[in-house]
């Protein structure tokens, strides 16, 4: 898989998504890797998307993002429907599994950072029983408010500065994880960085994803709310839903253009 692969995109809505599988973004990383270049990987789901179609601010923080992902099943939706498909949904969850076990076999470190306390430790603990050699840099979760602290902020960069991973995971919700690795990665010129999320509570088993079938059709956003009810209602059914019908009605017409120019 060559590096170059990382320049075969699609656009929607503006933003610029790799069309490619998950196992190509792994091998196209890990070339990377080994030629010591850093990157920054956005895994964008509906509501990332949103905000940055939405949010001139966040298009500005993310603007540095070498390799976004269809993270979310609504985007591989829109991708197809607007005639310009990608060939799967990759997840921060899935590409921290399928990273680190690509990491281990080239003798790469990862470091995880960020996640609710204790789940870090244990989802680095999991990842180097499921592959083993696996480098674990370190793990850091750092307390609520860090990002207001010039103290805690420094306390991380002496860490990675420190242990200079290859890659660093960073789940800490959006747009912070994003803040964050925009903050750090200027320090470290060879690491590759990706906001996954709530990846590592569901490495851990603090939180349960949803079974494969309900990822498959589009159903994993009812499984969280399900289980996270109060705190992603607003996310999902006010915020994202009305998105989702401006980014389906959008992609159509991008179509339907796009059919009226080829003709």
């Amino acid at each position: 898989m060559s590096a170059s692969a990382l320049a075969d995109t699609v656009s929607l809505m503006g933003r610029s998504f790799v069309r490619l599988t998950e196992a190509e973004v792994c091998a196209a990383i890990l070339q990377e890797i080994d030629g010591a270049r850093r990157g920054w990987v956005l895994t964008a789901n509906l509501d990332i998307l949103r905000r940055w179609v939405n949010q001139p601010e966040f298009r500005d923080l993310t603007q540095s993002v070498n390799v976004c992902v269809a993270d979310g099943a609504p985007v591989v939706w829109a991708s197809r429907l607007q005639g310009t498909p990608v060939p799967e949904r990759v997840t921060g969850a899935d590409l921290v599994t399928s990273l680190s076990a690509g990491a281990a076999r080239k003798g790469h470190s990862i470091f995880l950072l960020g996640g609710a306390p204790g789940t870090a430790t244990k989802a680095a603990e999991l990842l180097q029983q499921s592959y083993p050699g696996l480098q674990i840099a370190g793990t850091n979760c750092p307390e609520f408010g860090f990002e207001k602290s010039a103290q805690a902020l420094a306390g991380i960069r002496e860490q990675l500065l420190a242990t200079q991973p290859a890659i660093v995971f960073v789940a800490l919700g959006s747009p912070k994880q994003e803040q964050l690795i925009k903050q750090m990665m200027v320090d470290l010129p060879s690491t590759w960085w990706l906001g996954i999320g709530a990846s590592f509570s569901f490495l851990s088993g603090e939180i349960q994803r949803a079974p494969k079938w309900m990822q498959g059709v589009g159903l994993e956003w009812l499984h969280r709310l399900v289980q996270e009810p109060r705190r992603l209602f607003k996310r999902y059914l006010l915020d994202d839903l009305p998105f989702l019908l401006r980014l389906l009605s959008n992609t159509l017409v991008a179509r339907f253009v796009q059919h009226s120019k080829s003709n």
